[in-house]
């Protein structure tokens, strides 16, 4: 992931850049400031597709849609809807399609401006894949950006994670996959809340090394199943010392590797 200034957005009076995923495969146009700037998180939600995923995947609550970008690199098959609430994210996510670095993929994704928090939006049940990468704190339980986008990106709104999940199930279809990533310490939260809806849940803890206690999981599930839990083994982001990744996380992050080819058990999942 790399990052350089950019002309501004034509839909936007704001200053951004154009950052490369996957080793340049996916150039995507953020604000350089004042709002979340996606980085591991929605790479490794867009890994967790295997290349062969077909259908409509819906990256909700997408931000700039990096998350959704990768996933339409990755997977010729897929069609991506990116569904956002911020108009000025949305247009960064429409001018990065009209990048040449992204014009194989580009007439396969469409962005909308959509608030989930709306009652009246008719969600149609049209994804095969939905990808959230969802705020990641309660409102009021730790200190908010001051900055108002960035603290909005970063903090639950008084439903929780209920609305994300509820959205997510109307958007889906029968058997359709949720895959979403989290924090570790919310687990049963966020558990208790897919258990409803979803099942076949596969749990993956992300560890920043193997000495520490998991920071991230990625919970995979399909709607309407009624399949049982089960918890996968362990992915170690770095080595014992110094701050590069491991050669398995490196091949997602710069070479477009699926979780599926760099972490077998998630390749054996449901």
């Amino acid at each position: 992931m790399s990052g350089k200034r950019a002309e501004k957005p034509e839909a936007s009076s704001t200053e951004t850049t154009v950052d490369a995923f996957l080793g340049g495969l996916v150039e995507a146009v953020q604000p350089a400031r004042g709002h979340h700037r996606s980085g591991l998180e929605a790479v490794l939600l867009a890994a967790s597709l295997d290349v062969t995923a077909a259908g409509t995947l819906v990256d909700l609550g997408a931000g700039a849609g990096v998350a959704g970008l990768c996933a339409a690199a990755r997977c010729p098959g897929v069609t991506v809807v990116l569904v956002e609430r911020e108009p000025l994210l949305v247009a960064c996510a429409r001018e990065a399609l009209q990048r040449k670095a992204n014009a194989a993929f580009a007439r396969r994704v469409v962005s909308m401006v959509a608030d989930i928090a709306n009652p009246a939006i008719p969600w149609a049940p049209t994804g095969d894949e939905v990808l959230v990468n969802p705020p990641f704190h309660q409102e009021g339980a730790s200190r908010a950006s001051p900055a108002p986008a960035r603290a909005g990106a970063h903090m639950l709104g008084k439903e929780g994670l209920d609305l994300w999940v509820k959205t997510a199930a109307a958007m889906l279809k029968p058997a359709g996959r949720l895959t979403m990533i989290f924090r570790a310490d919310a687990l049963s939260k966020l558990l208790a809340t897919l258990g409803p809806q979803f099942g076949a849940l596969d749990v993956l803890p992300i560890h920043p090394r193997a000495v520490l206690p998991a920071h991230r999981i990625i919970v995979s599930g399909r709607k309407g199943s009624r399949a049982p839990l089960q918890i996968l083994p362990s992915l170690i982001l770095h080595g014992d010392e110094g701050n590069a990744f491991r050669p398995e996380i490196k091949a997602m992050l710069r070479d477009g590797a699926g979780l599926d080819e760099v972490h077998p058990s998630w390749r054996n999942r449901r």
